[in-house]
């Protein structure tokens, strides 16, 4: 592995990403290199980020590599082609070829296993106007973990860095930083990477609205989470719909 840290420190100073590429000739391999050993300037989300993006639909590699900048993960083209066919021998993803291009979809048994409470949320508030997402994602998510939120946490919620930074310089900005050391909190923290010394937020001025949008959310992600058969009137035809 030492011999690949130090291919990797020399091109990376570089930024030749792509004959880095071309030179681990296994996209697999790369692909669990990458994965395993944490060297690579990658975030650690990928994978979730790109699971919610192609969640019901198919995007090409430029696709996929745009709407992940949008989200903050700026990658060259290249590490994205060698990380989405990777991702296609493990069986993680479908590709199909559509001239020019290839075409990414999830995997059908992946899309049904990717139950965090972070995608759940990502699901719950897309149909929401925009103004209201943020403070939704971040009273679902706040009250959900009894604790202040990261940044790091509304990107896997599905929001852009973008929109979230220009959320906080907005005059209905409702996060506040909290006023708790956030380290008291990443060190317990390790399902997801939060960077040294990054900020954590509370939620203030919370709403009726924010509160209603929020309930109909818990009540989805209890539905889903827990097996409730044989407690619904077969009388009663009952779907998650009915909770907005």
């Amino acid at each position: 592995m030492k011999d690949f840290n130090n291919v990797i420190i020399v091109f990376k100073s570089t930024c030749i990403y792509d004959v880095f590429v071309f030179y681990l000739k296994s996209t697999a391999k790369y692909i669990r290199f990458v994965i395993n050993d944490g060297t690579v300037n990658m975030s650690d989300n990928i994978y979730l980020l790109i699971s919610q993006i192609l969640k019901g639909r198919q995007l090409s590699i430029s696709g996929v590599t745009r709407e992940l900048k949008d989200r903050g993960i700026d990658e060259h083209r290249l590490v994205m082609t060698g990380y989405l066919r990777a991702l296609k021998d493990l069986r993680k993803l479908n590709e199909v070829e559509i001239p020019p291009s290839k075409v990414y979809s999830i995997v059908e048994s992946e899309q049904n296993d990717n139950g965090d409470i972070y995608s759940f949320i990502a699901e719950g508030i897309k149909s929401l106007d925009s103004a209201l997402m943020i403070p939704v994602a971040a009273y679902v998510l706040s009250r959900t973990l009894d604790r202040p939120l990261f940044k790091e946490e509304f990107i896997r919620m599905g929001l852009s860095g973008k929109s979230f930074t220009e959320y906080l310089s907005s005059s209905n900005c409702d996060l506040i930083l909290t006023d708790k050391n956030p380290k008291d909190y990443t060190a317990g923290i390790t399902k997801i990477k939060i960077q040294s010394g990054e900020p954590a937020y509370d939620l203030k001025n919370v709403n009726t609205d924010v509160i209603k949008n929020s309930n109909c959310i818990l009540l989805k992600i209890v539905r889903s989470s827990v097996d409730l058969g044989g407690l619904i009137p077969k009388t009663k035809s009952t779907s998650l719909g009915d909770f907005g």
